[in-house]
């Protein structure tokens, strides 16, 4: 071989080496094309049958389709989304009845497992009903009494997020609008405070921060934090209530057992603005087991019992004590499950509500839930 054609043949050499990792990154952009721009269409509703006795015997009786939900969601690509929710309750909205709301609907920017961002119409992270609360999530027919009137589920607004995963950590910070601090109240506490998103006051921003770990397999530990000043104009008061709802959670699912504790704990700044009542307080705990794992049954057989325990005035920071006692009320509550399949459920479940000062009630519920 002359020189000529070695020279010749190192030249070659030399160009398929140093073309060679062009010609992958080439690849590997056209392999990152393709992504393709999709959209999605979700959803969850239920129907309950709701009968409560009292205890001079009195009956009443309701059927009501509760909530009728469409998720909609579209991914421009791999990292930008959006997603959204529209829930219309009772059936229909008319003179005052029924609701419709745009419950969620964000702007979802997914860097990597350690961050991500939200803006828009979101749910702030406290306990674990409010972000997750599709019917065949949890149980019973109606959500637990703590998740209406400790934590206000479903609680929804405008205001931004960021998430993300660390060092075995799951956490999200929340900064949103906070609550209409005039319609706080000794008998629900902090729910008819949502603004939901409406023209809403922003003056006086919430701050949400959770922090959730699953170190041992099957058990979710974790809690939150949410602070604001709610401004309080009743009555031609001009001033702000500094208002923070601490919660606590833990969940164990494995080998056919359910178990599920949450506790939580509103404080009041200003007690004189949600007469005198300076705390409200809470907790409930479910326990459950699967017979699908020991019966021959296909899907999920679930008995399960549920105590509850709510005192929207807990404390009061005045002379009259007897408000403690008036809204403090206790719940037990046993039920049944039957989920052919994960995303559809069948509950049926009969409880006694015991209120500290005044007469027990009896309640026997049953529904029928779904999600896709």
């Amino acid at each position: 071989m002359n020189k000529t054609h070695l020279l010749g043949l190192m030249i070659l050499t030399l160009t398929m080496l140093f073309t060679k990792p062009t010609l992958a990154q080439d690849f590997s952009d056209i392999e990152s094309s393709f992504f393709q721009a999709s959209s999605q269409i979700g959803g969850y509703g239920e129907m309950h049958y709701n009968q409560t006795i009292d205890e001079g015997g009195n009956s009443s009786a309701n059927l009501d389709f509760h909530r009728f939900v469409i998720f909609y969601s579209h991914a421009w690509s791999e990292k930008w989304s959006f997603k959204s929710e529209i829930e219309l309750e009772h059936n229909f909205v008319k003179n005052g009845q029924g609701e419709l709301e745009l419950e969620q609907a964000f702007v979802d920017y997914h860097h990597s497992t350690g961050f991500g961002f939200q803006a828009g119409v979101l749910l702030p992270s406290v306990g674990l009903i409010n972000e997750y609360h599709e019917p065949p999530l949890f149980f019973g027919v109606e959500r637990p009494t703590y998740s209406k009137y400790i934590i206000p589920t479903t609680w929804f607004g405008n205001g931004a997020s960021i998430y993300g995963s660390l060092k075995g950590f799951d956490y999200r910070l929340v900064l949103m609008e906070g609550l209409d601090g005039t319609k706080f109240s000794p008998s629900s506490g902090i729910r008819s405070g949502r603004q939901k998103g409406y023209k809403a006051e922003a003056t006086h921003p919430l701050v949400n921060l959770r922090l959730d770990t699953r170190q041992i397999n099957g058990l979710l530990i974790g809690g939150s934090v949410s602070t604001m000043q709610a401004p309080d104009t009743l009555n031609g008061k001009n001033i702000t209530n500094p208002t923070s709802l601490m919660e606590l959670h833990a969940q164990f699912t494995a080998a056919g057992i359910y178990l599920t504790a949450e506790f939580g704990q509103i404080s009041y700044g200003e007690p004189a603005a949600v007469n005198d009542v300076s705390s409200a307080t809470g907790y409930y705990i479910d326990l459950g087991y699967d017979l699908g794992n020991i019966l021959p049954i296909n899907g999920q057989l679930i008995p399960w019992i549920r105590y509850n325990d709510v005192n929207t005035a807990a404390s009061t920071n005045g002379s009259d004590e007897s408000i403690v006692s008036d809204y403090h009320k206790t719940e037990w509550l046993v039920g049944l499950q039957f989920k052919p399949i994960s995303e559809v459920v069948f509950k049926l479940d009969y409880g006694k509500s015991t209120p500290e000062n005044g007469s027990a009630t009896t309640s026997f519920n049953m529904g029928v839930g779904y999600m896709f």
